[in-house]
């Protein structure tokens, strides 16, 4: 890999030939494109490989959410790399080639902030999602104006509905509308984030419901 400052003519990114271009930490570099290795993998790399490709419809399809909602434990990384480690580790169940995901133990934000007791999602009707839990505003790191994160993925479609910045924590009451996901089944989480955005709650489980 050779750093440069100005680029070969210019600038450039992506692959030219067998000659890659990028950018990383605001530093120019190209490398070689690498070739197919012929070499059998592990069964260990297999298992990995099965795992990141689990995990990577389902978190990219909230990517917004989850670089948001890991930034609290992103330590040298992105939020979407955190989110990939902890539920990589966390949250996928089975045997290779047959894993899954737990939806139980998923987590779509990891941060200090206090979620809401008494969390429920419900299917309103009209494709309609409600989200209800109850007012703890006051009790630790809990604020009347934190503003609650509702995600609902399909697994079905590998889609997600995500509302990043919702009705406040004093509200109690989040109704989200669900309609690309009419007649399927969603899984569902909720989570809160300070209004100036500097911290987010550890995100909730609520649930699977069918959307009608």
């Amino acid at each position: 890999m050779a750093i440069y400052e100005t680029g070969i003519n210019g600038k450039f990114s992506g692959a030219v030939g067998t000659v890659v271009g990028a950018t990383w930490k605001g530093k120019k570099y190209m490398r070689i494109r690498p070739g197919k290795s012929k070499i059998p993998r592990s069964p260990g790399q297999l298992e990995q490989q099965a795992k990141f490709s689990l995990l990577q419809p389902f978190l990219l399809s909230m990517r917004g959410i989850v670089m948001l909602g890991f930034k609290d434990s992103a330590i040298q990384m992105t939020g979407i790399n955190s989110a990939y480690a902890y539920n990589y580790k966390h949250a996928i169940i089975g045997a290779y080639p047959a894993f899954e995901l737990d939806y139980n133990n998923v987590l779509v934000s990891l941060g200090p902030l206090l979620n809401a007791p008494d969390t429920v999602a419900e299917a309103a009707g009209n494709v309609m999602v409600t989200m209800r839990w109850t007012n703890n505003s006051g009790i630790a790191m809990a604020n009347a104006d934190d503003q609650c994160m509702v995600v609902l993925y399909c697994p079905e479609d590998k889609r997600s509905v995500c509302i990043t910045t919702g009705t406040e924590r004093s509200v109690g009451i989040q109704t989200i509308n669900a309609g690309v996901f009419k007649d399927k089944f969603v899984e569902t989480w909720i989570s809160f984030i300070a209004a100036d955005g500097a911290h987010v709650a550890t995100s909730i489980y609520t649930g699977q419901l069918r959307v009608l």
